[in-house]
């Protein structure tokens, strides 16, 4: 049975979320044992945001910093360090997704999974982000 895009969307960011807790392990490894422990159908977007954000960690973090004011990356909860490398990495990377859905989906992914008070902060760096990359930005 093939997900949706937002079921996808929500398993890429479980895996981002754990591969935080398991920094001495190959994202590779924590892919194969963490799809196959939930039973996580193989799916071509799964597969290639979960190991592109990871690929592109430092980068995407960079930006996320630029408009994260005030707020490192290190005291950004993982919750919502992992929902914004997801929809950073969709912005910059996947072309068929625009980034005005891909926002809304990290919304929504905070409403489920973070704090109430995380859904405006997430929402305001990824505008900024959305600002950076219309503008021709470097992001």
């Amino acid at each position: 049975m093939a997900i949706n895009r937002r079921e996808a969307r929500e398993a890429v960011f479980t895996l981002l979320f754990e591969t935080e807790f398991r920094r001495d392990e190959t994202f590779e490894t924590i892919f194969e044992t963490s799809t196959e422990n939930r039973e996580i159908d193989e799916d071509a977007y799964i597969r290639r945001v979960y190991f592109g954000v990871c690929e592109n960690r430092d980068r995407l973090d960079e930006i996320i910093n630029r408009h994260a004011k005030g707020w490192k990356m290190t005291r950004i909860s993982r919750v919502s360090r992992s929902i914004l490398r997801l929809s950073a990495y969709e912005m910059l990377e996947c072309e068929d997704i625009p980034n005005s859905v891909s926002i809304n989906e990290a919304v929504e992914l905070c409403k489920k999974f973070d704090e109430e008070a995380a859904r405006p902060f997430v929402n305001g760096v990824l505008n900024g982000i959305k600002d950076e990359i219309a503008a021709g930005g470097h992001a």
